[in-house]
């Protein structure tokens, strides 16, 4: 499934919501149903820096393709970067590199974020262009 059709589909199921309460608590669901993070990969390294509370991104490169897995210690921003990573995760470093989070702003999450997670928010996508642009570097169109 292509990142546009993955943005697609978080569009379309945030749509049937009316209330911004509603949406947060679609949003926390999203957060609980993230498999999480294997404690190896809980290190300094791994943490995104401009989040607010502590998130872990982590990235595998297999068959051309980039791997997220994350956690978080705050439920909101968990959600988030849970509704981040299905996004961007089983795709290639190419696809993220030209890939525009427009679901971000279809959804309203660009005025219904405080500022603080708003930037936690945009610390993560270019976390995971970064990687996207070190794979990259590193394997080629592989």
């Amino acid at each position: 499934m292509s990142i546009e059709t993955k943005q697609q589909e978080i569009v379309e199921e945030y749509s049937v919501f009316d209330d911004w309460m509603d949406k947060y608590a679609y949003l926390i669901e999203q957060g609980k149903e993230l498999s999480g993070l294997d404690e190896a990969n809980r290190t300094e390294n791994n943490i995104i820096n401009g989040c607010q509370s502590k998130v872990w991104l982590h990235a595998d490169y297999k068959d051309g393709k980039i791997y997220f897995t994350a956690d978080s210690d705050a439920i909101l921003t968990k959600g988030l970067v849970a509704m981040v990573i299905r996004v961007y995760s089983n795709e290639t470093p190419d696809d993220i590199i030209n890939a525009e989070p427009w679901f971000i702003k279809e959804i309203g999450l660009e005025e219904n974020l405080s500022p603080t997670r708003s930037n936690g928010l945009t610390s993560m996508l270019k976390q995971i262009k970064f990687y996207a642009l070190a794979f990259k570097a590193k394997y080629g169109n592989a």
